[in-house]
Formats: C-alpha cells, structure tokens, sequence
C-alpha cells in the first residue's frame, strides 16, 4: 500500500498528493510510514518563504510569482497557511480562491493548510506537506504564511529564500526593527507601491537595513527592497530575477558554508519534529489517562486550583517517564551482561 502512493506521488499524481497532504493534517495513523519512504525523493525543490502583514497582498503576489515561474517553464507547488478556524479546526482565508486561474495547470498544486494555532504560521504539518510537493517533482514550492514577527519568522527555517513583504502606510517598517527581520530576509518587496508614501517605507527600510548592517554578521548577502505593484503585474519580472541571483549567491558559498548552512536547517528541523512528537504523545496519554476526568471534576467542584492539576498532572506524568528509562537502561545493561 505504501510502495503504491510513493509510486503516484513521485509520478505526480494530484490526488494521490492531496490525499497524504489531508490525512497528514488529520494526523491518520500510517502516514508517518509513508512520509519516512517519501523522504528518499525529496531535497530537490527550491523553496521560497512568502511572509508579512495581514493584508499586504500576499496572495495576490505568489498569484503573480505563479504565472511568471509558468512563463519560464518552472513547475510550482504552493502552500498557503491560512489561521486556523476555532470552529472547524481548517483554514480560513481561503488563499486558493485568490489562483482559481491555475486550477486547470497540471504544473500547479495549490494547497491551503492550518496553522491551528502555531507561532510563525508553520507547523510540522507544512513541512511534511513540503516534502510531499518535492517528493512529487514540482521544481519550485512556495510558502506563504501568516504574519511577521519576532516568533513568526519560523518559515525562514524551512525555506531556501524568504521574501518579507509589506506596504506603505501600514507601520510595517516599525515592526520590521522590533522584530529585527534584517536577519532572517532576503529580499523585502513593498507591495502596493503607487501608494503615495511608498518612498517613506523604502527609505524606513534602507535606513533600518544601514544601521543592522554594522552589527550583523551577514557579509555574503544583502538583501534588495523592490518596490512591486502585483495586482498590476508590476516588480514580478524582477523579484523572480533576484530570486534567482540569490539562488547562484548561494551555489557560490563555499563547501564548509553550505555544510554549515545544511546542518542548521536539519538541526532546526528535527528539533521542531522530536518537540512536536513529544508534546502530541505526553498530552494525548494525559487527556486519555483516568486521572484527568478526576482531576476535571476537582477543578469544578472548587477542591483543587488548575495550576495544582496542571503540576501533579505533569509531575506524574514525567514521573512514569523517568521509572520506564530507568527499567530501559537495566534491560539495556543486562542484556549487554549476557552478551
């Protein structure tokens, strides 16, 4: 069963991708085992972040990137993380309704996913999802997330390059200093720029890119401000062109520079994966263990606080954790003793 969708996902099956893409959001049992034999087939995509603001024209932007990466015979996969519904637990801006026309493109697949909840708008959830639009061959996958800030800079981990944009008229360029963005950009568009003060914002941003510049460590990049008006089709051309030249910037690196910059994204990466699985296995085991009803009822009839239930809850928990590593160990030791 496996071997059958790794089969249709790397030949490019649409359905089969978007089948593993929902039940990886469900969280359905299996689908960790074929994500382990899709690996093998990923690593060749080239991954672009889309970030910024509620209501820069993001989607708009990627519609426009999508169009010019067709033009030049790319294949492109998009993963636009929406907010999470706290109704339906789904995605609720809807960014696909924004790329209708390439609906009918066999070399596009559009996705929208969740953040249900997650800080920087990524979750393992679009990781995984990026995989599987590698594993498929698409030779571009942009990721387009919700808001900018100090912990909303998440995408930056996952991506190949990562586009900041903002608009004039806005405070973006206020919350592209406290958020120090400097560091994790590499190219910011200002978007909407027929607005009158758009030279403001570029000049906010030079200026703020002029003082980070003198404490950062940053040599081998810096990163350009265009100025793009994507409802009109206008700076697409040349984001794409800077895309690229940041793409053969980074060919150029040398070996121990892109070793270093590899082993960083996967240390991020499998940090992230071991701190999800262990949050989603001690809360599932607490939620589902007899105590917590008990404790439940506690809380309402005014016998126990919540910060109690939340310490004796946890203490158990990571109680029952030390006594199963400490038996794991004396297994371990005997079974070294016989050998």
């Amino acid at each position: 069963m496996v071997n059958s969708v790794i089969k249709r996902i790397v030949g490019g099956d649409v359905r089969a991708a978007a089948k593993l893409i929902r039940d990886i959001e469900d969280g359905v049992t299996g689908t960790r085992e074929t994500l382990k034999a899709l690996h093998r087939h990923t690593g060749k995509a080239y991954v672009i972040g889309i970030t910024g603001a509620p209501g820069v024209g993001k989607s708009t932007l990627v519609d426009q990137m999508i169009y010019g990466l067709r033009v030049r015979g790319k294949t492109v996969g998009v993963l636009a993380v929406d907010p999470t519904s706290p109704f339906s637990g789904g995605a609720i801006l809807g960014d696909r309704i924004r790329m209708q026309r390439h609906s009918l493109d066999e070399g596009v697949f559009v996705r929208s996913l969740a953040t249900r909840g997650q800080f920087g708008g990524l979750t393992q959830s679009t990781r995984s999802a990026i995989d599987v639009m590698d594993a498929m061959g698409k030779d571009y996958i942009i990721v387009e997330t919700v808001g900018v800030g100090q912990d909303e800079v998440d995408i930056a981990k996952s991506s190949d390059i990562t586009v900041i944009v903002v608009v004039p008229g806005m405070g973006d360029h206020i919350q592209a200093i406290k958020a120090g963005i400097f560091e994790v950009g590499d190219i910011f568009v200002i978007n909407k720029a027929d607005r009158p003060d758009a030279g403001k914002t570029f000049n906010d941003l030079k200026t703020m890119f002029d003082i980070a510049k003198k404490r950062s460590k940053r040599q081998d990049w810096e990163p350009p401000i265009l100025m793009a008006e994507a409802a009109n089709n206008k700076g697409i051309a040349e984001l794409l062109n800077e895309v690229e030249k940041y793409r053969k910037n980074r060919k150029m690196l040398s070996h121990e520079a892109v070793i270093r910059h590899e082993q960083s994204a996967i240390h991020n990466e499998l940090l992230d994966m071991i701190k999800n699985r262990l949050i989603e296995d001690v809360l599932n085991h607490i939620t589902n263990s007899p105590d917590f009803k008990t404790y439940l009822d506690c809380i309402m009839d005014g016998t126990k606080d919540p910060y109690s239930v939340c310490d004796e809850l946890l203490s158990a928990k990571l109680s029952l954790i030390d006594d199963e590593y400490t038996e794991e160990l004396k297994s371990m030791n005997a079974r070294g003793a016989q050998e």
